[in-house]
């Protein structure tokens, strides 16, 4: 059965307005509150969080960010204090990351602007529909997710994603 081509390009813009949409209520939440980092360091400072003593190569590519953009970061976030480098306990060519006292609270801010900005994202949808979209998002991910290594385990894509 071939799908209705309108729905597939409509999947796209869908999926990359509502991203859009998203960042740009948090942004706009943090200059609001005055939160003294950009979207993409509140990104690797929730990622640092979850995953501290993680390597800077590691987040770079968890977060498909270039690893001289991320080092920039990095050197702000350490340079304001939020986040320390560390040498590597086995391999001094690594360096780990970890979150300093100060960025508790900053990151306690990052984490209820996101609360909010769900909360109004998933507003008048039954919970059994937020739920369904999540587990279809996240299908549809790991979907994607098992070409992107196909495909990089062979070198090329096998297949051409429209990205509209």
């Amino acid at each position: 059965m071939v799908e209705d081509p309108a729905a597939e390009r409509t999947f796209g813009f869908l999926v990359q307005d509502v991203a859009r949409l998203l960042k740009r209520h948090f942004e706009r939440r943090a200059r609001q509150g005055g939160l003294p980092i950009t979207r993409r360091q509140a990104a690797v400072m929730i990622y640092v969080s979850r995953h501290e003593g993680v390597s800077q190569a590691e987040v770079a590519a968890q977060l498909d960010i270039e690893p001289i953009s991320l080092v920039r970061m990095l050197d702000k976030l350490c340079e304001d204090g939020m986040v320390e480098r560390r040498a590597h306990k086995t391999d001094r060519r690594v360096r780990t990351l970890w979150l300093t006292a100060a960025a508790r609270p900053v990151l306690e801010s990052i984490l209820r602007i996101n609360q909010e900005i769900r909360a109004e994202a998933f507003a008048g949808m039954p919970l059994a529909a937020r739920d369904a979209l999540i587990d279809a998002l996240t299908q549809v991910k790991d979907n994607l997710a098992v070409e992107q290594e196909a495909g990089d385990a062979t070198g090329a894509w096998s297949i051409l994603v429209d990205c509209g």
